[in-house]
C-alpha cells in the first residue's frame, strides 16, 4: 500500500513539475537576451544546490512462525515487545519491596509485643548476666 501510495505522489509531483516549467518557458519568450541568461544560470544554480531527500521506503518483513511465514506488521511490536517485560520486572521489584516492608514491620512488632509483655522489664536485656539466664531458663524448660 505504501509502494502505490509513493508512486501516485511521485507522479502527481513530476506532472506538476512539467506544468510549471511549460508555464515558465511559455513567458521566457517575450525575455530579452541578457535577462534569459541570467535565468539559465540561475537555474543551473539552483539544480546544483537542491537537496535530494532520499525516500524511504517500507518493505513488508517475513516472519518465520514456526512451520508457516507470515508478513511483520510493523515495528512498534518489537517496541512493545521489548518494553512490557521491562514494566513487569519494575512491577515486580515494587511488589517485592513492598511485601519485604510488610514483613519486617510485622517482626519488629512481634518483638515489641514480646518485649513489653514479658515478665522481665526491658532494661533487664541490657544485663550482662541476661544471656546466662536466656540459657538456665532454656534447659530448665526442657
Amino acid at each position: 500500500m505504501n509502494t502505490t501510495l509513493s508512486a501516485s505522489s511521485d507522479a502527481l509531483e513530476e506532472q506538476f513539475g512539467r506544468r510549471v516549467a511549460s508555464r515558465l518557458s511559455a513567458g521566457n519568450l517575450e525575455l530579452s537576451h541578457e535577462v534569459s541568461e541570467r535565468l539559465r544560470a540561475a537555474r543551473v544554480q539552483a539544480v546544483a544546490r537542491r537537496k535530494v531527500v532520499p525516500q524511504l521506503r517500507i518493505a513488508p518483513t517475513v516472519v518465520s512462525n514456526g512451520h508457516t511465514a507470515t508478513l511483520g506488521a510493523g515495528w512498534w511490536w518489537t517496541r512493545i515487545g521489548s518494553v512490557v517485560p521491562l514494566i513487569a520486572l519494575v512491577a515486580g521489584l515494587m511488589a517485592i519491596s513492598v511485601l519485604q516492608e510488610d514483613n519486617r514491620a510485622n517482626e519488629l512488632a512481634e518483638v515489641d509485643s514480646a518485649l513489653l509483655t514479658d515478665d522481665l522489664p526491658p532494661a533487664a536485656y541490657t544485663d550482662p548476666g541476661f544471656a546466662q539466664f536466656l540459657k538456665t531458663e532454656a534447659t530448665s524448660e526442657r
